[in-house]
């Protein structure tokens, strides 16, 4: 899936007290992450959105937009929303994708339970993806560590020819790849 365009898709979500309509052209012109997790009102899935709510403002100002995407409806999305503390902190989309299109998209939906696995794309201003991460049922996502693939995408999308090694953070030096290199790192 790395290097492919997202598949055309059209869901309504629920933002900032509103059900919106949107599509793929919605993500186009700008950097995007689809998170994508099984089901609302469960547990491990909380505590994901509120870390990711967490680290929205940081997001924005990258000029990232989000998209948590599970198989639940709009209408459930904004239930949630209400009832929930740690859920009701989000100002990001809250996709609901309960015709499975955007899910089967990006093939992550669990063969016949109709829920999205865990798992995370970073999609470039072109709506090509540049990153992803799928993680078993009980194992949470970091949205630390998400961000820190966020800056390295875009430095990498800024200067050709450079590459970001393990670990890296923003700052810090890149590698530029040639015969140089072969063996001394």
């Amino acid at each position: 899936m790395i290097n492919t365009e997202i598949k055309p898709f059209q869901a309504t979500a629920f933002k900032n007290g509103e059900f919106v309509d949107i599509t793929e052209q919605d993500v186009k012109g700008k950097w995007s992450i689809f998170f994508f997790y099984p089901a609302d009102f469960t547990f491990v899935c909380p505590t994901e959105l509120g870390d990711l709510a967490d680290h929205y403002e940081e997001l924005q100002s990258r000029g990232v937009e989000v998209y948590s995407v599970s198989t639940d409806t709009h209408f459930t999305h904004k239930a949630w929303h209400a009832s929930s503390d740690t859920i009701g902190k989000i100002n990001y989309f809250m996709v609901g994708d309960q015709s499975g299109n955007i899910t089967n998209n990006f093939n992550v939906m669990r063969e016949g339970q109709g829920l999205a696995d865990r798992a995370t794309f970073l999609v470039d201003p072109e709506g090509v993806i540049q990153a992803m991460e799928i993680t078993a049922e009980g194992i949470g996502r970091n949205a630390g560590d998400l961000l820190r693939k966020v800056k390295a995408a875009q430095y990498v999308a800024a200067n050709p020819g450079e590459v970001c090694p393990a670990k890296w953070e923003e700052g810090e030096e890149t590698l530029v790849p040639s015969l140089d290199l072969v063996g001394k790192i």
